[in-house]
């Protein structure tokens, strides 16, 4: 009697994770989600632990929650997942600025992205 399920957004074989309000340029936190693209699921872990940047840990944070949507909402094994997609996108950007010489004003910015992660479960080859 109740509301009719909504379409899924990703496939069967799929699960996702999004982060809003991270406190990055899209430019920098790019070089971190090209760093997992394509990459099997604990190989891209390791890579983001071992990172020297700073967002890496926002993203480790985002991959893990793809990983625990696939295993608990839709039924996916964990060893069988690749991370099939990481795409970056703008978001709001704080204006600041800086008095400067002569009356002139040097302006901050200070942006802001969202980061979205998709997995999908492949079958092994042997």
């Amino acid at each position: 009697m109740g509301k009719a399920q909504n379409p899924r957004r990703v496939a069967e074989n799929e699960a996702m994770a999004k982060v809003r309000m991270l406190r990055t340029s899209p430019q920098k936190l790019n070089l971190v989600a090209a760093m997992i693209r394509g990459k099997k699921v604990d190989k891209a872990l390791n890579d983001l632990t071992f990172s020297k940047k700073r967002i890496a840990q926002d993203v480790k944070k985002c991959l893990q929650s793809a990983i625990a949507n696939a295993e608990n909402n839709h039924n996916l094994d964990v060893d069988e997942l690749i991370v099939a997609e990481a795409y970056v996108g703008k978001n709001l950007v704080m204006k600041r600025g800086r008095p400067r010489a002569r009356g002139r004003f040097g302006k901050i910015m200070k942006p802001f992205s969202e980061l979205t992660i998709k997995v999908r479960q492949i079958e092994e080859q042997v």
